[in-house]
């Protein structure tokens, strides 16, 4: 007779129905593992064969199969070894009572049956509830939001015999982990960060920092060194929405898959690279597909400093994930897509030194000098940037005026936003939204595209460019309340788009 239970195989952040088959027979005493298992299910073996020990079970002279169906696609991990066990027991009549076919297990085992975590846990419990299972078996893990998954019975095990218990009807005493209140965990977060109360000046900049968080659209900051560009980024997500329920189990599954031990949970994701990382770190990938830094910012901020710094080739690497909002990895045995939707918040200097347009220092590059620097960034890059800012530094002796705090800042955000996700009917920004759906929703009227294509064709804006400005204007429409897109609107979006390298481009002129 063979055994079937259920568990859950991840490909990348999707996960699928793994049926789990033992069958045991007389023969020569061995452990087979078949369906594409690699090395870490194929080690399965001797935990799941050291856990039937514990219940002194014997398995010799006996030949025992175990089928990972559908056996086309290749298994990794420790987590089917509880689903293995668990069928296993129930062939060698340790386990009576019949097993739901909705019943998931997951989770890794010890030689001495301990049931234990691994990475990959959460998107396979989240997949598991996507999947029917009404309830699922698994290990403890503090990092587990079990109070986000409704509709499915969780059951919280030590060990493989409490499985057992539970599956012949015997209460144990299991419980679910404890998480921190929201209060508590909302004044631990609002304690570790900035807030744009302390940023002096920069008026015009903090305005388009709230235009980008309103749409998500991409920003890029130029200017000389203690101008206040990192200081700006560091603060940007302070006045981004709150993650809802499903954003926080995407960005946690994400984390996880990525084996990153610090997961945020109440906090917008921040991702800040090294520009010496590598294109890998920053896409994923590996012979096993792992989530990169543009995946981990999830829903978040992607801050990349010195950008310019950054190889060619790892910057042209972010076209895809910038237009689709996901990076496709392919290798021999499969295709993996991490979903990877970010706000780009990039900075760089204005010339290879730092100093052109500095109020402190003398600007020595050459006009050559400073077109190679900026030339670091390809074209298609500059393309999907919607937001151009060339900074200079304040001075903080300047007259104090009314500094507004980033909840301030946010509230408005957060107004704009429900406006957008009312008029498009699904929770989706200015700048991700579908050109044609973007529109179809905010027609321009003849003079405004009369404005718009003058101006493009003096700037020589793409036809990319030129949807980005409309995008920019929608959002600026919404910040205002305004229902159409406004003249207003319209320039000042124009503005945003020619801040970046018009500006310093006259300045060189004159250097």
């Amino acid at each position: 007779m063979t055994v079937k239970v259920f568990s859950i195989g991840l490909k990348g952040l999707e996960g699928y129905r793994v049926q789990v088959e033992v069958r045991i027979s007389a023969g020569t005493e061995s452990m087979v593992v078949v369906g594409l298992p690699d090395a870490s299910v194929k080690e399965a073996r001797e935990r799941v064969l050291a856990s039937i020990a514990y219940f002194d079970l014997d398995v010799t002279d006996k030949k025992v199969v175990v089928n990972l169906s559908p056996s086309d696609q290749k298994k990794n991990g420790s987590l089917f070894d509880l689903a293995i066990a668990i069928a296993a027991l129930k062939e060698l009549g340790e386990v009576k009572r019949e097993i739901p076919p909705e019943t998931a297990f997951i989770g890794a085992l010890s030689l001495d049956g301990s049931v234990v975590s691994g990475d990959g846990i959460l998107p396979a419990v989240i997949a598991a509830k996507s999947l029917g299972a009404k309830r699922v078996y698994l290990p403890y893990d503090p990092v587990l939001p079990l109070h986000m998954l409704d509709d499915m019975e969780c059951v919280i095990v030590n060990h493989i015999e409490d499985v057992v218990q539970h599956l012949e009807g015997q209460e144990s005493l299991l419980s679910l982990p404890c998480f921190p209140s929201k209060e508590h965990r909302s004044l631990e977060v609002e304690s570790h960060q900035r807030d744009f109360i302390h940023v002096i000046g920069l008026e015009k900049e903090k305005r388009a920092l709230e235009i980008a968080a309103a749409g998500e659209h991409n920003l890029l900051m130029s200017g000389p060194p203690g101008c206040g560009k990192s200081l700006l980024a560091e603060t940007f997500p302070t006045i981004l929405p709150l993650l809802t329920n499903q954003a926080k189990l995407e960005v946690m599954s994400l984390y996880q898959l990525a084996g990153e031990k610090r997961i945020p949970i109440e906090t917008v994701p921040f991702r800040h690279p090294h520009h010496s990382a590598s294109a890998v770190a920053i896409i994923g990938g590996g012979s096993n597909p792992r989530p990169g830094e543009i995946s981990m910012a999830h829903r978040g901020v992607l801050f990349l400093d010195e950008i310019a710094e950054f190889t060619k080739k790892t910057l042209d690497m972010l076209r895809q994930p910038l237009e689709t909002g996901e990076v496709t990895i392919s290798r021999a045995h499969s295709t993996v897509i991490f979903p990877s939707p970010f706000i780009l918040v990039g900075a760089m200097n204005p010339c290879q030194y730092g100093y052109l347009g500095s109020l402190h220092h003398y600007c020595t590059c050459t006009q050559n000098q400073i077109q190679a620097y900026r030339n670091r960034l390809s074209g298609p890059i500059y393309d999907r940037i919607d937001i151009l800012l060339s900074m200079k530094s304040e001075n903080l002796n300047q007259p104090s005026k009314l500094r507004e705090t980033s909840k301030d800042i946010q509230k408005r955000v957060e107004t704009a936003r429900l406006r957008q996700f009312d008029r498009y009917q699904r929770e989706v920004s200015n700048a991700k939204v579908p050109f044609e759906t973007l529109m179809d929703t905010n027609p321009l009227t003849a003079e405004q595209k009369k404005i718009l294509t003058n101006v493009s064709a003096k700037q020589n804006w793409s036809n990319r460019v030129q949807t980005k400005i409309i995008r920019l204007a929608r959002t600026i429409s919404d910040l205002a309340g305004e229902e159409r897109l406004t003249d207003q609107a319209i320039w000042e979006a124009m503005t945003l788009r020619r801040w970046g390298l018009n500006k310093q481009q006259g300045i060189a002129r004159e250097h």
